[in-house]
């Protein structure tokens, strides 16, 4: 009997930053701390923003932590579209948190997704693949379950942030109420479609290709040997128990995102950004630890997983948002983000055409990456 409440006793041990939050929420949600986001000087304001940013990057960590044990209970794909659907809760959250704050941003859903897929196709493919590249040369993945994500993701990021700057119902980059409800329907019927392939019908599309005898087997053990693990039901509650703070606090660093962005003359754009900084750090660390670990597999699911949801998810939850709200969203990429956007999945076609990916891949889409911020700080 002692056994059976060990594990879960050693496992409520590690949860630091859930009271930490709770006394964070606590503080911000209290008098003093309103008052703080409402007039207190820059300096403090700034101090402020950087608490509730790491607080909610901490829980962040947690949330995946909890996704990571149930994806080796559970297996995959399960435990990757565990760890996806939870920071898109997370990302919808601070999107509409931050859309409510003051002034009304319509483009911050549209910057948010660029930014996202950016990071994911980009960022951490490229990082992914480099770091796996030095270490194994080249790593193998499932071809199939690269090809599903992206036959469902180029479409999807075509209707939502293409279409709209062409269509002719509306004035601007936007979309009608008719073709919002067309669109979003449209987009999470093919998504829960892929959602059936990948978790029911074709699950050994998305689960990595068994290792030959020339490729370091020995990594997948270190991968799997996360420590103490619980019952699932635990690591499911302390997972939602861990993204509640993170949407609470989304309010408060909204007020603080919109006024530092002001006062700072920086982009509006950054809004997003910082958006998906704290949804897909985490994400991007599991990803890092995976292709080091020489399980590339994990690494795709979860960077090419996580831009399918952000369109899949994000962009009808949005526009139901808004139309509830009677919020505008402008959906339209412009110009130069259009280019790297058709760019981007351009390249994605051909990085994943292969069984086996290489240090040039890795570095190509990491050019990509580094362009998108220079636009983004240079337009």
């Amino acid at each position: 009997m002692v056994s059976a409440f060990a594990r879960p006793l050693q496992l409520l041990g590690k949860e630091v930053a859930l009271p930490f939050a709770l006394l964070c929420l606590a503080v911000f949600y209290s008098l003093p701390g309103q008052l703080v986001l409402a007039s207190a000087p820059k300096g403090l304001r700034a101090l402020s923003f950087a608490v509730l940013f790491a607080m909610m990057i901490w829980c962040a960590f947690a949330v995946v932590r909890h996704a990571d044990a149930l994806a080796i209970r559970l297996g995959e794909p399960f435990g990757t579209l565990i760890l996806t659907l939870s920071v898109i809760g997370i990302e919808v959250s601070l999107i509409i948190a931050l859309m409510l704050a003051g002034s009304n941003n319509p483009q911050l859903a549209r910057d948010t997704m660029l930014a996202v897929i950016n990071i994911t196709m980009n960022g951490m493919v490229g990082l992914s693949l480099l770091l796996g590249a030095l270490r194994y040369g080249e790593q193998p993945y499932n071809t199939q379950g690269a090809r599903s994500f992206l036959s469902v993701l180029i479409p999807l990021a075509v209707f939502s942030m293409v279409l709209p700057r062409f269509t002719t119902s509306t004035s601007g980059p936007t979309l009608s109420s008719s073709q919002q409800i067309v669109f979003a329907s449209l987009i999470v019927a093919l998504y829960l479609v892929f959602l059936g392939v990948q978790s029911l019908r074709h699950r050994s599309f998305f689960e990595q290709p068994q290792l030959s005898s020339g490729d370091n087997s020995q990594a997948q053990f270190d991968f799997e040997d996360h420590g103490p693990t619980g019952p699932i039901w635990l690591h499911a509650l302390l997972l939602i128990a861990n993204m509640l703070p993170i949407v609470l606090l989304s309010k408060k660093l909204a007020v603080l995102t919109e006024s530092g962005l002001e006062a700072l003359s920086m982009p509006a754009a950054l809004g997003g950004v910082l958006v998906a900084v704290i949804v897909l750090t985490p994400e991007g660390l599991s990803s890092f630890k995976a292709a080091r670990a020489n399980q590339l597999q994990r690494s795709v699911n979860i960077c090419l997983g996580s831009a399918l949801a952000t369109i899949g998810l994000t962009v009808p939850a949005v526009l139901a948002a808004a139309a509830f709200l009677d919020i505008e969203v402008h959906l339209g990429a412009g110009e130069a983000d259009l280019v790297m956007l058709l760019l981007t999945l351009a390249l994605s076609l051909v990085t994943f055409s292969g069984n086996r990916t290489n240090i040039l891949n890795g570095a190509v889409h990491l050019v990509l990456f580094l362009v998108f911020f220079a636009l983004l700080l240079m337009p």
